[in-house]
């Protein structure tokens, strides 16, 4: 018998947690932003933003070429959603990098404007939890 409540209790008390904690993470996404738009990001910063070339396929940057974008320490800029926009339309030079290789501007992908706020949206996802 017991078999059975367990299951049933797990189940409602997930039921009732869920609709809570999805409100809660999307409180704590800058405004602007949505769970949507990081999830295109990452596709992006795999994809055709050819972020991971330099960052890694887990973004945890390669050696003498791309910073790791996961810890919660940012070269340029605060970290905000509009910083890391910034960094990425512009651009990285040598004498900003943490490695001394330049990051052109859009990464030297052909990015549109809205993919670049998705894929700025997901590498500031990286480096916090929600």
């Amino acid at each position: 018998m017991k078999r059975v409540i367990a299951p049933f209790a797990a189940t409602a008390f997930l039921m009732l947690w869920a609709p809570a904690a999805a409100a809660q993470a999307k409180d704590t996404l800058p405004q602007g932003v949505t769970a949507e738009q990081i999830a295109q990001g990452r596709i992006l910063f795999s994809g055709q933003g050819i972020c991971m070339a330099c960052h890694g396929a887990d973004a945890k940057g390669i050696p003498n070429l791309g910073a790791d974008l996961t810890d919660a320490e940012w070269l340029l800029g605060d970290g905000s959603v509009e910083a890391i926009l910034k960094t990425v339309r512009e651009g990285v030079g040598s004498d900003k990098s943490s490695t001394g290789t330049v990051m052109p501007p859009k990464g030297g992908s052909n990015l549109n404007d809205e993919q670049l706020r998705a894929v700025a949206a997901y590498v500031w996802s990286l480096s916090r939890t929600r």
